[in-house]
């Protein structure tokens, strides 16, 4: 056997180190979405409080606010949720995006966790979750008052996160008024 192809091996796994290595400084909370700076994709759902009132993307427009990804189901959406009702208090307007779950318990959730949301978009099967590249709750998108997505966050919004990407380009987009 060729003495070289002893080695093929070592420098695959070497390789491999590297590139795996050089991932490592990555944030997984900062997946990009090809969404940012296009329009938020089209839907037609029921709202959470009332099967019979649909929302749409037009329902979005008009005002600088967030769409919260959100569900019972999801542990780290009850870390969440405080910061959510303290940024509703302070005149944030938030779109909650109920995803995968069930009406009954998430009016629950809300009834008795507070509801910082404007109103709440019930997507039961998930499909304006794909729509959105959604990889689990939760997520919140920043949409400008055109309905354009400027900036996308997986995981907990919490003070920090709140400070460090939303507020100032939340600010900026608002010219400063609430």
């Amino acid at each position: 056997m060729n003495r070289l192809a002893l080695f093929v091996p070592l420098v695959l796994f070497a390789g491999l180190s590297l590139v795996l290595l050089l991932g490592l400084d990555k944030d997984p909370s900062e997946l990009p979405s090809a969404l940012v700076g296009e329009p938020f994709p089209a839907f037609n759902l029921p709202a959470l409080s009332d099967e019979s009132r649909r929302l749409t993307e037009q329902d979005i427009k008009g005002d600088v606010m967030l769409i919260n990804v959100w569900a019972t189901w999801c542990f780290a959406c009850r870390i969440e949720h405080p910061m959510l009702n303290n940024l509703s208090a302070q005149g944030v307007k938030i779109v909650g995006l109920n995803y995968k779950d069930q009406r009954a318990s998430a009016q629950t959730w809300l009834a008795d966790r507070g509801d910082p949301y404007v109103v709440n978009i019930f997507d039961a099967q998930g499909s304006l979750g794909i729509d959105l590249g959604v990889y689990g709750a939760p997520e919140t998108y920043l949409v400008d008052a055109q309905g354009i997505i400027r900036h996308r966050r997986v995981g907990v919004v919490d003070e920090r996160v709140w400070n460090a990407e939303f507020s100032e380009l939340y600010e900026r987009l608002t010219g400063g008024k609430q």
